[in-house]
């Protein structure tokens, strides 16, 4: 069902729902603002220290370095951002979904699922290999691995919805992604030992870069981001009613199986789209929503938008440190967001735990 035809019905509530989330964010909303401000300032700071990054160590001498700026710093800079950007929107999306603060974007079968195409991609070309040149197959596996990653996080959801039968059960949704996830990686398992080549870049993959992002990679971020934000803002006010559970938010007039089926589907484009370019980056999506929570408190509205900005900070920040810490070497982004995520969540365990 398109998203024009649940809008209509969502509107009989909305008088009802603003008590909900707008005497909320109302009394925070200056906060929020300048919450956002504060976080589009530190955008700009790391943006300038992605410039100067490189694998010689900071450099801020720019009039001699134009090609290098514009052809590798600026868009791997760029793509950073906005890949974070889409795992920050996705994981806001996916935890108020699923009432859970905990629940990642990964969670319905994105990741196993693009795993599982890049190395379909990759055991497909080293048996061409044979046949084809080396040449050929090899420009034939570059070509198809985008395109098979973001086909295979769409198709490991598509499973996913299958075999929950759709979305309107939130626990068997889960159930059915972790299903979906073990059984995805478990044959891509099974196809590295017919093809040991696809290893190394499978590895790769879960590692996560940002190393291979340029302007064409940028440029389908942003257009992804352009699509799944205000489709996910739309339905902002049908997140704020299942904070009252699924009874509430059908009293309000929110058409839950249709309003959760839109936004699996939202974050299936988000997850698809950042896990295809850069690989399997974890925590961005999980963190990033907590920390908003915990410096602003504000309706789903503001906390996807804030969100969105704290998931570029994250991997852009983590993009940085990646290549500056061990210059001229790189460390994998996305052992360094597994690192500092997961002492984030211990040291929240730790604190909320009583001693």
């Amino acid at each position: 069902m398109k998203a024009g035809t649940v809008r209509p019905a969502m509107m009989a509530g909305a008088a009802r729902a603003e008590t909900l989330s707008g005497r909320a964010a109302r009394r925070p909303a200056g906060a929020g603002q300048r919450f956002g401000w504060m976080l589009v300032a530190i955008l700009v700071l790391l943006g300038l220290a992605g410039l100067a990054a490189g694998s010689e160590g900071w450099s801020f001498a720019w009039s001699g370095e134009t090609q290098l700026l514009w052809w590798i710093r600026a868009p791997r800079t760029l793509g950073a951002l906005l890949a974070g950007a889409l795992l920050g929107l996705a994981g806001a999306v996916s935890q108020g979904l699923f009432r859970n603060p905990l629940a990642d974007p990964y969670l319905l079968g994105s990741a196993a699922g693009a795993g599982f195409g890049i190395v379909l991609v990759l055991s497909a070309g080293g048996l061409a290999g044979g046949v084809l040149t080396n040449t050929t197959a090899d420009q034939l596996a570059q070509t198809g691995l985008v395109a098979a990653a973001f086909a295979g996080a769409l198709a490991g959801v598509g499973l996913t919805l299958i075999l929950a039968r759709g979305a309107s059960r939130p626990l068997v949704l889960l159930l059915a992604g972790v299903v979906v996830g073990v059984v995805l990686a478990a044959l891509s398992d099974l196809l590295m030992l017919v093809s040991p080549q696809a290893m190394r870049s499978r590895y790769v993959f879960l590692l996560g870069t940002t190393g291979f992002l340029g302007w064409k990679e940028a440029g389908v971020l942003a257009l992804t981001l352009a699509l799944a934000l205000p489709l996910a803002l739309m339905f902002a006010r049908a997140l704020d009613a299942l904070v009252l559970g699924e009874h509430g938010a059908t009293s309000l007039g929110v058409p839950l199986p249709q309003v959760r089926l839109l936004l699996v589907g939202v974050i299936a484009l988000c997850t698809g789209s950042a896990v295809a370019q850069t690989g399997l980056i974890a925590f961005v999506g999980l963190v990033a929503p907590h920390l908003v929570r915990r410096c602003v408190r504000v309706a789903h509205g503001p906390l996807l938008l804030l969100s969105t900005l704290m998931g570029g900070v994250l991997l852009l920040a983590a993009d940085v440190a990646a290549r500056s810490l061990v210059a001229p070497a790189e460390l994998p982004v996305g052992v360094l967001t597994a690192v500092f995520g997961g002492a984030y969540l211990l040291l929240l365990l730790r604190r909320r735990v009583p001693q």
